[in-house]
């Protein structure tokens, strides 16, 4: 593990992108519980689909609990900088 810096100041992950101060497993609740308000979404900058998420109640609730759960399973969902969520 590298050592952080003022550009990324909660390291780098493996493959040597910088980590976001955001956490996937705090996106992915949320987007789970409040995904009907594409809350996870915003959380992580997305504010497009955020919105559209919002306007179609998380897809009727089915995209919303597929996206949580790929918030929580997956290693490189990033944020609106394009740095890797944090575990």
């Amino acid at each position: 593990m590298t050592v952080p810096t003022p550009d990324a100041p909660f390291g780098f992950d493996p493959q040597g992108r910088p980590y976001s101060d955001k956490s996937k497993i705090v996106a992915g609740l949320l987007q789970i519980f409040l995904g009907g308000l594409g809350i996870g979404r915003f959380y992580v900058g997305s504010v497009g689909v955020g919105v559209a998420q919002l306007l179609t109640c998380g897809g009727l609730g089915i995209w919303s609990l597929i996206d949580g759960i790929l918030f929580l399973t997956s290693n490189d969902r990033t944020d609106k900088q394009g740095r890797v969520l944090r575990g």
